[in-house]
């Protein structure tokens, strides 16, 4: 254990050189031992998580507790419990949620000596209140047997979404419960403006069959068929292809399009905080990152010693039509920005917003 343990933050003296101090291997680990119990908040998919809460326990004998939210329920539920919080530390999900609690003061900063592994500065929180293991684009899955049999062309364009022979064809996810949802409405508004960027959604509507409470949710309807159109993150949309829906087909938007972060971060006032820091190292190394692609999520990696799974190039996704997003735009403004976006859409749309 030890000597996993010395791998995991080998680091530890350049971290040093910090700002705030960093506990020594054996004292970091030995008091997170006498903690003894971490409670994880997860809002990667289920798979992942649960293999990485049991092989963090199996490899440090800390009991761990964890739950699958998605990410504007972990802020929503952070937000209320504010400065004493029922989780210690929260993995996955995209940034924009995550740096809604930073601008709400409900994470702790912690100088974690993995994070010299990470692939750019642009992979954390600029105070180290979050730091990025992940990072997945966002873009089209579609059902080809559908489309076929429609007799309709895949869109390649956001604005191709707004065509009327796709009425009723498409889903997306709810910016109340997703950080999917969220990163999409900061997509169009950093693309279009702020005013287009509504008009755009309230057109979009009329096209929406359903809005999932997960950002994941539109993947999982687009292979039986349930929906022809999903908007979302491809590697959602490869983990389907892998369960035997050759019938997707996979889309990076032409004009354009962002990617998340994944992330992990300490909740400010974390009843184990050593055990969170620990897990922070865990998080920020191969030994979590790597069983990722053995557990259903197949996203691109941001740390220099991982090993990036084959599914995530060899669909022939392009990282490289991304736009250059705003984190610290979106950081002010995604709050307002949800606001307005469902003013944009009015009732009309109430009963197609899944929350369960």
């Amino acid at each position: 254990m030890k000597n996993r343990f010395a791998k995991l933050i080998a680091c530890v003296a350049a971290a040093a050189m910090l700002a705030a101090p960093v506990m020594a291997e054996d004292d970091l680990l030995a008091a997170a031992q006498a903690e003894g119990e971490l409670t994880v908040y997860g809002s990667c998919e289920e798979e992942y998580l649960a293999a990485a809460c049991q092989k963090f326990e199996s490899e440090y004998g800390i009991k761990v507790a964890y739950q699958r939210l998605s990410t504007s329920e972990v802020y929503t539920k952070i937000s209320e419990e504010a400065g004493n919080p029922s989780g210690d530390v929260w993995f996955g999900g995209t940034t924009d949620p995550y740096n809604e609690a930073v601008a709400a003061d409900l994470l702790e900063a912690y100088d974690a000596a993995n994070a010299v592994n990470l692939i750019g500065d642009e992979y954390k929180d600029a105070d180290n209140n979050w730091y990025g293991i992940y990072k997945g684009i966002l873009g089209f899955m579609v059902n080809t047997e559908e489309l076929d049999r429609l007799g309709l062309e895949a869109p390649q364009t956001w604005d191709d979404l707004l065509k009327e022979e796709y009425k009723g064809l498409i889903m997306l996810s709810n910016p109340n419960t997703a950080g999917t949802a969220k990163l999409i409405i900061n997509t169009m508004v950093q693309m279009k403006g702020h005013d287009e960027a509504m008009e755009y959604f309230k057109a979009l509507d009329a096209n929406v069959a359903q809005y999932t409470k997960s950002g994941s949710g539109p993947s999982k309807m687009v292979g039986p068929g349930e929906c022809v159109i999903g908007v979302g993150f491809l590697h959602d949309g490869i983990y389907q292809i892998l369960q035997g829906y050759d019938n997707i087909q996979l889309i990076v938007p032409a004009d354009g399009t962002s990617f998340e972060i994944g992330a992990t971060a300490i909740f400010k006032g974390a009843a184990h905080p050593n055990a969170a820091k620990l897990w922070i190292e865990y998080a920020l190394s191969p030994d979590c990152v790597d069983i990722a692609k053995e557990n259903g999520s197949y996203q691109f990696l941001v740390l220099s010693n991982a090993t990036q799974p084959e599914e995530a190039t060899q669909f022939g996704l392009d990282m490289n039509n991304t736009i250059d997003y705003d984190f610290e735009d979106a950081k002010a403004n995604i709050a307002q920005y949800v606001e307005d976006y469902f003013a944009a859409l009015g009732d009309s749309a109430d009963d197609r917003f899944l929350t369960e």
